[in-house]
């Protein structure tokens, strides 16, 4: 089986079960952000290796296990993300007593936000399920034009430096993509505020690119190629979902600000 072969081949199959866990919802989904927030924490642990000794690693380890326990276990939002913020300062105390920087709470911060936004979108209603597949939508599109577009168009590299693959025409027709695929979502699901949704859609493509970058910068500053090697024909886990992540807390926190912190759907698609 070829490279191309095995990327489609794994491809579809995390997107068959992604899908089924985000229609179950409530818990499921809950360990399904868990288990990405802490895959991706060791993923960082692996890249950030040589800037970071083992044991600050762990303790950050052990900080974010009790965070994504409570996000499992159903506690409030606003619960958690103190909890998070607890957690991050614990384990950039402990990093800096010993004069070893800040990559492990870095990566505590990003795991852990990333896992809290994504379930606390999705939770158990319609509407988190809307938004779920809205943010799908809008970041899959953006991938999907991004890569298209700019291999046919080409020009000018968006950040060089950075990811030197990537180029401006890419990045503009994956905005592109990324709105009109909500728009359509939202339309299809009988949603009736388009305008303000293609704005959030606008954002969250934007978002997702930055991710995307962020992601890149972290790998291109320690050396490393890919994240990891646990899909088959894509690399690591962070690989996948690096825009996916960014978006999702932009959303969740756009939420946030709309209708709060346990209920972030309700404002956007409530109906």
């Amino acid at each position: 089986m070829s490279n191309l072969q095995l990327r489609i081949v794994s491809s579809v199959v995390l997107i068959v079960a992604v899908l089924a866990v985000t229609f179950i919802g409530g818990v499921a989904f809950r360990l399904l952000s868990a288990l990405i927030a802490a895959v991706m924490f060791y993923e960082w642990c692996t890249i950030s290796r040589n800037a970071t000794a083992a044991r600050h690693q762990l303790v950050a380890a052990a900080l974010l296990a009790v965070v994504l326990l409570a996000l499992v276990l159903g506690y409030s939002a606003a619960g958690v993300l103190v909890l998070l913020a607890l957690s991050v300062l614990a384990s950039l105390v402990d990093s800096k007593i010993a004069g070893q920087g800040a990559w492990a709470p870095a990566g505590l911060a990003y795991a852990g936000l990333s896992g809290v936004s994504l379930a606390w979108l999705r939770d158990g209603d319609q509407a988190g399920l809307l938004a779920i597949l809205f943010l799908f939508a809008v970041v899959w599109a953006t991938d999907i034009f991004a890569y298209f577009v700019g291999r046919s168009l080409g020009g000018p590299k968006l950040a060089p430096s950075i990811s030197p693959g990537k180029t401006q025409s890419g990045a503009l027709g994956g905005t592109l993509g990324g709105v009109v695929a909500g728009v359509a979502l939202a339309a299809f699901a009988g949603l009736g505020n388009l305008p303000l949704l293609a704005l959030v859609a606008f954002l969250l493509s934007v978002v997702s690119q930055v991710g995307d970058l962020f992601e890149s910068w972290v790998k291109r500053r320690h050396g490393v190629k890919d994240s990891g090697n646990i899909i088959p024909g894509h690399g690591g886990v962070m690989d996948r979902v690096d825009g996916l992540v960014a978006a999702a807390f932009a959303l969740y926190a756009i939420g946030f600000m709309l209708g709060g912190a346990d209920k972030p759907a309700q404002a956007l698609f409530g109906g």
